[in-house]
């Protein structure tokens, strides 16, 4: 299968790109580099010390014997370049990871808002539209999240995209149907995949485009075992307070001696995934396309839930780490609980891999290695929801963090 990663030199379209090219399809990356652009904006660096986009797909070749190409588009604003290249490389799927993908990032200011925005919707639309003018039956698989279902609980699992709704209509008779789930994003960014998710829908109704929306949960690991193969294939660790997912901030964190950092109660639930498991759940979504006029396909790609303050509890046991309590950065609700569906998975034959005591070793041994490339300076998350929680950061001091079943209790 000729497979096109787009946003394939990033945290999760790296080892996808890789996992797929292993597999013996003809994988090319499109990528505007961009997100090695922020790397130099935010004055911070993966914990990684990850390669040059050169460097990495010549160590692949060296060891797997298989060339990825790399194109160089930005979706959102070079439409006549993506529309040119689909019609001459023809691609029989599209995994779109090519979004500004960090909640925090998104908040950060007026125009981080507008970037996010213009960048995502953009190149998402730009992509639908050039399909539509090519003429090409590509299935495009897009790397979605959890987020836009929101983090308020009814009680009830969220099921995968769709929601069975039964409305009475006059004279008492009912009408039964399914609706894209209602959407509650909790950051520019989620509302940005929000919106994907209608236009998903539109062009699937009325150009029968074959789409398949992944929901994904929060991702954890670093590599895989494409990425272990060679030193210079390494994946990158955000460990920062836009970039850094949850779980790899903590582990970090405890890898330098620096507190676990656990906004306001550390109540909130969320969904995760390992690296592994994610590659492996795009391959699944890749093989098990829908047909030309279906509407879209809706995975929840995740494992597993955990409360954050489990985890840092976990986590504080494993390496006798503190944990701090720090002011959260996000307006949302303090506590909650999340119940999800994630059925399509499983039957298609994954095997999750779920958290243990083995992987987090993994991960914090990976940490400790690379400590020397911490930067203290960008451990906390500055990126303000509101004005009045920005205020209350500013009021925070630091170094006196509230230290929870330490010395300082």
């Amino acid at each position: 299968m000729r497979v096109a990663v787009l946003g394939g030199d990033g945290f999760v379209g790296w080892p996808t790109a890789l996992h797929l090219s292993a597999q013996g399809h003809d994988v090319v990356i499109v990528d505007s580099l961009v997100r090695r652009q922020i790397d130099g904006e935010l004055d911070v660096q993966s914990l990684t010390p990850i390669t040059s986009p050169k460097e990495r797909r010549d160590a692949w070749k060296e060891i797997s014997g298989r060339w990825i190409e790399l194109v160089r588009i930005d979706l959102a604003t070079d439409y006549d370049q993506l529309r040119s290249w689909l019609l001459t490389w023809r691609p029989d799927a599209l995994v779109h990871l090519a979004e500004q993908r960090a909640a925090p990032y998104s908040m950060k200011s007026p125009r981080h808002k507008r970037y996010t925005v213009d960048n995502n919707v953009n190149g998402t639309h730009n992509l639908l539209a050039a399909l539509v003018e090519t003429g090409l039956d590509a299935h495009l698989v897009h790397l979605g999240t959890m987020g836009v279902y929101g983090y308020s609980s009814v009680g009830a699992p969220i099921p995968e995209g769709y929601l069975p709704v039964s409305i009475e209509l006059p004279g008492g008779r009912r009408a039964e149907q399914e609706i894209l789930y209602p959407s509650n994003p909790g950051s520019i960014y989620h509302m940005t995949k929000c919106l994907d998710q209608i236009l998903f829908a539109y062009y699937a109704k009325n150009d029968g485009l074959r789409i398949t929306d992944l929901h994904q949960g929060i991702v954890w690991g670093t590599n895989t075992p494409e990425t272990l193969a060679d030193e210079r294939l390494v994946n990158r660790f955000d460990y920062d307070g836009d970039y850094g997912t949850v779980l790899n901030r903590l582990l970090m964190q405890a890898a330098i001696g620096y507190p676990l950092t656990v906004h306001g109660t550390g109540g909130q639930t969320r969904a995760f995934i390992h690296i592994t498991d994610s590659v492996r759940c795009i391959e699944l979504a890749l093989g098990s396309p829908p047909a030309g006029g279906d509407r879209v396909k809706i995975f929840n790609q995740m494992t597993e839930t955990h409360r954050v303050r489990d985890l840092a509890t976990l986590i504080a046991e494993m390496t006798g780490a503190e944990i701090a309590n720090v002011t959260n950065p996000r307006k949302e609700a303090a506590e909650n609980d999340l119940v999800v569906e994630n059925q399509q998975f499983l039957e298609l034959g994954l095997e999750p891999t779920t958290l243990s005591a083995g992987l987090l070793d993994e991960i914090l041994n990976v940490a400790k290695r690379y400590r020397h490339r911490v930067d203290t300076r960008h451990i906390p998350c500055v990126s303000a929801w509101t004005e009045e929680i920005a205020q209350a950061l500013a009021r925070e001091r630091r170094p006196q963090l509230k230290v929870i079943g330490g010395e300082g209790d």
